[in-house]
């Protein structure tokens, strides 16, 4: 009876087949779980909706009548940065604050994002409007800096904290969201090294499918 012979063979290789296969699926989820990055991210109102900004606060110029927008949140990219959850028009901010010859007024929209997404041991203060009336050259920086003090930056001139929040960290990491690009005010980020499966992960994956290809030429040795 060489097939009652061959059964422990044939159930020992579907054990290591399941293991190869089991490893398998570990190092796509590995792979999937990448890094996302905790940061403010900058955005214009157009129309009524926001646009992720393409240059950084310190280096726009809005004009009169503008409305910008910041967000802090946990995100991996543009394309996934959340967006600050109110889209006030101008007129809606700055009704109150009159024109002035030699000045500009920008409408400005603070969201300081979900408990969710704050740094351990802080609580984000309530979104806030305001409107900024200042200099015909100001930056969008200048604007936030003259109604949301104090602001923090880093030393690659990111901005890392509008009214004091959050008091430490800057574009650090965080586990969990799916992505791998750092922030950098508002330019594209840059791509990171670290999406692909760990060097570990694929030597074990390898050792497994070492294991089932003895175990095929075992099993047909025996059987013959």
């Amino acid at each position: 009876m060489p097939y009652v012979r061959q059964m422990p063979h044939v159930r020992r290789l579907a054990v290591v087949a399941a293991l190869a296969l089991t490893l398998t699926v570990g190092v796509g989820a590995a792979s999937a779980r990448a890094t996302g990055y905790r940061y403010w991210s900058f955005w214009d109102r157009q129309g009524s909706t926001w646009t992720y900004a393409t240059q950084g606060p310190a280096t726009a110029h809005p004009s009169d009548g503008d409305v910008e927008g910041f967000r802090f949140a946990v995100s991996a990219d543009s394309k996934d940065a959340s967006k600050p959850r109110s889209a006030p028009s101008f007129d809606a901010v700055c009704a109150a604050t009159p024109a002035e010859p030699g000045k500009k007024r920008i409408a400005l929209v603070v969201d300081f994002g979900t408990p969710q997404d704050a740094p351990g041991g802080e609580t984000p203060p309530a979104a806030r409007t305001a409107c900024a009336r200042v200099s015909e050259d100001a930056t969008t920086a200048d604007a936030l800096a003259a109604v949301a003090k104090p602001l923090r930056y880093n030393s690659s001139a990111l901005l890392c904290a509008i009214a004091g929040y959050p008091r430490t960290g800057c574009g650090e990491q965080v586990s969990g969201k799916s992505g791998t690009t750092a922030p950098t005010q508002s330019a594209e980020p840059k791509k990171s090294s670290d999406s692909g499966p760990s060097m570990g992960l694929i030597a074990g994956l390898a050792a497994v499918l070492t294991l089932a290809a003895a175990a095929i030429w075992q099993s047909r040795r025996r059987g013959r």
